[in-house]
């Protein structure tokens, strides 16, 4: 029995020191939070299948079109399900985001302060929205248009005439009401208000049941284009209005050419200019806004193929202008491309 106890022994000493040398090494502390370090550093969040809703405008402006090529991009670029939902614009978007229905918001400067701050359209009852903005995206030119021989030549001269001021829930109607107050016109009992988006605007003028109307959009605004097309038209400059509404609402307003040619115009015409947000919940997942600006600068031709508004998406300008506080993704976003100033 010692016997065989002796012959074996070698033999399970060879075994026990394969099995120690086959056997996983410890790592050491710093080797193991080094390697989990690395590993999270290249990870890629990854949100296949995320819904995103994307609230825009309505149909015959910039943000329906904007907004459903950047749907588009997102689904095929980050393989998330995204859409744009069509909406009266500004006004309702902030709404959409406060009342969680919506992820994405095209809005109006003047718009998202007041609703973050609870002014204006956004006073009790109705109430505030927590929103952050990612980006500037482009600015707005408020189109007053009207047919060339009707008559009228400035703000002044829409006395009495039947005036859309832009669809209810829209930022158009916002500025429209500022712009005709700064001329000393009440929008409720000097004209004969409609409430009509822009292509119901333009088909409404082009067809005498409308003397002018307003539309707050980028360039250029496919229903004034359509219009111009088949109608003498004639753009109104507001350029007078603009101090007078910063000095009343907040610096937002600035004067912004809509340029000869742009709609068959003879000469430059100065409008109210305004700056669009792209914004977001409070609470939006700051690694998926990451992921969401990574792709709109990386993938920015995919959107210029849809609207020329698009190439004014520069990163030395996004986080320029904003009149709300902007989402700690995006901050992230925008010091890692080296273009944060706070």
């Amino acid at each position: 029995m010692r016997g065989s106890l002796r012959t074996f022994g070698p033999l399970v000493a060879l075994v026990l020191v394969a099995a120690a040398c086959a056997a996983p090494r410890q790592s050491t502390p710093t080797q193991t939070a080094t390697a989990a370090g690395t590993a999270a550093a290249s990870a890629t969040p990854d949100f296949t299948g995320r819904t995103l809703n994307i609230v825009t405008g309505g149909t015959g402006g910039v943000y329906i079109v904007y907004g459903a090529g950047l749907a588009d991009m997102l689904t095929k670029r980050l393989k998330v399900a995204a859409s744009a939902q069509s909406t009266p614009a500004s006004v309702d978007n902030m709404k959409l985001i406060r009342d969680g229905k919506a992820d994405l918001a095209f809005t109006l400067a003047d718009t998202a302060f007041d609703a973050i701050n609870g002014k204006n359209r956004f006073a009790p009852p109705e109430g505030k929205v927590d929103a952050k903005a990612i980006a500037v995206m482009y600015s707005n030119y408020m189109h007053l248009v009207a047919k060339a021989s009707g008559g009228i030549n400035t703000v002044t001269d829409l006395k009495g005439k039947r005036v859309s001021i832009g669809a209810a829930g829209s930022g158009t109607e916002t500025k429209a009401i500022r712009i005709l107050e700064a001329y000393g016109l009440n929008a409720t009992t000097d004209i004969n208000p409609q409430r009509l988006a822009a292509q119901d605007s333009a088909d409404a003028l082009r067809d005498n049941k409308l003397d002018a109307f307003f539309f707050d959009g980028g360039l250029p605004t496919s229903a004034v284009a359509d219009l111009a097309n088949s109608t003498a038209i004639k753009l109104i400059d507001q350029s007078d209005a603009i101090a007078k509404m910063n000095s009343k609402y907040g610096n937002f307003y600035f004067p912004a050419k809509i340029p000869k040619g742009t709609y068959k115009n003879d000469a430059d015409v100065v409008t109210a200019g305004v700056a669009n947000l792209l914004v977001v919940p409070s609470s939006f997942d700051p690694a998926l806004v990451k992921a969401i600006l990574t792709a709109m600068f990386d993938y920015q031709a995919d959107l210029v193929l849809v609207h020329p508004e698009a190439k004014n998406l520069k990163l030395d300008t996004a986080t320029q202008g904003s009149s709300i506080d902007f989402h700690p993704g995006a901050i992230d976003f925008y010091k890692a491309k080296g273009v944060w100033k706070p």
